[in-house]
């Protein structure tokens, strides 16, 4: 039996998302684009779910575009809010973000600064970081130096996806406002999305990304909510779909799973948020018990309930888990978008943690499927894998 630890990276499909999928994937499988009754029945059902997505987010209908996940919904917030922004503006223009953004925004904000693609004239946008305390979570003393009214963009992820530290986003947004008015915050919500309040988290973001697989549906749909007044530039060009923000041929299996996935996923998060936490503090308290040489990476007041992020002394993280994974308990070594990388992990390296330090950093993430039991088999094999490296 496979005890899956996994949440963070991806989640198993609820019952009640297949169920929802199931008729758009067999006989209803008109493309929402067209205008005959197969498609009519298509396009109604993908604007259902795009009605039941902005509730869910506290936002209008026509704030949310499809798109194909997180990635693709991060990509379009800063490419697309920066291409907006230096043709509207025609002059070099600054970007802000925090040292420890999910790849899909740290990556992108480092190939602007280098001048790929969205440079005015030949002068690349110049990208400030934001640092971090030791808990990962942002330094406001670091984000008023790197503001000014100058900057035209800021992101800072709800929660991470390494650590799942949680940000003061309000705290974040009215410093971004007072010192940079007119900048746009762009929040990356994919992490935070299955166990916090969407509707409050995003009440002053201009642009959010959302991803489906981490709340129990589907693979390969997301969501970029864009707010009213904000412009954002399309990526790439086609059939016009999603108001012409996303062309490409809608995926409406995959946005009614979304639909479906995020529903649950916010009505049920307070009782989940304490049951999951509850299984996740029994799980580090006895890791900590029985091991010797562990630290958690963050305070446990301010990380999502299903994340546990722990350091393990003198043990190579990458070979705990394949030790793990051979007794049937699958973890990950970090962000599943940076496995196997040799280095440090950028956000480890942001909180301070030093590299022999985060060389043993394991996370375990539970989530809506992970029971007590499932718990009390990984603390029974987890204190022999550690012990075996380390002998």
């Amino acid at each position: 039996m496979i005890i899956y630890m996994d949440y963070a990276s991806t989640s198993p499909l609820r019952p009640e998302v297949v169920e929802a999928m199931a008729p758009f994937n067999g006989d209803n499988f008109g493309n929402a684009s067209g205008g005959h009754r197969v498609s009519r029945y298509a396009k109604k059902a993908l604007e259902d779910a795009r009605d039941s997505i902005a509730e869910s987010c506290g936002v209008e209908s026509g704030e949310v575009f499809f798109t194909s996940g997180g990635t693709e919904s991060d990509n379009i917030a800063v490419l697309g809010t920066l291409g907006a922004e230096n043709k509207r503006r025609g002059e070099p223009t600054a970007v802000v973000c925090s040292a420890v953004e999910h790849p899909a925004v740290f990556e992108t904000f480092r190939s602007v600064g280098a001048g790929r693609g969205l440079s005015v004239g030949s002068v690349a946008p110049q990208t400030r970081l934001a640092a971090v305390d030791g808990s990962g979570v942002v330094d406001l003393g670091s984000l008023e130096e790197v503001l000014d009214q100058g900057v035209v963009l800021v992101s800072v992820m709800l929660a991470n996806n390494e650590t799942g530290t949680i940000q003061p986003l309000s705290s974040i947004v009215d410093l971004v406002r007072r010192l940079a008015p007119d900048a746009v915050f762009h929040t990356d919500a994919v992490q935070g999305a299955c166990y916090l309040d969407l509707a409050s988290a995003l009440s002053d973001v201009d642009v959010a990304s959302i991803s489906a697989h981490k709340l129990g549906g589907p693979k390969g749909v997301g969501a970029v909510v864009v707010r009213k007044g904000i412009n954002v530039a399309p990526l790439f060009h086609g059939g016009g779909q999603e108001r012409g923000l996303r062309s490409g041929t809608s995926n409406v299996a995959g946005a009614v799973g979304f639909a479906s996935a995020l529903s649950i996923s916010q009505s049920v998060r307070e009782s989940e948020s304490t049951r999951v936490g509850l299984l996740r503090d029994r799980l580090v308290d006895e890791i900590k018990s029985s091991v010797p040489g562990v630290t958690e990476s963050s305070d446990r007041s301010k990380v999502l309930p299903g994340h546990a992020h722990v350091r393990f002394q003198s043990v190579d993280r990458e070979e705990l888990v394949v030790l793990l994974d051979q007794a049937g308990v699958c973890v990950s070594a970090g962000s599943a978008c940076s496995s196997g990388a040799l280095e440090p992990s950028r956000v480890l390296t942001a909180m301070g943690v030093d590299k022999e330090d985060a060389r043993g950093a394991i996370r375990f993430s539970l989530g809506h499927m992970t029971t007590a039991e499932d718990v009390e088999r990984a603390l029974a094999v987890i204190p022999e894998a550690v012990g075996r490296l380390r002998a």
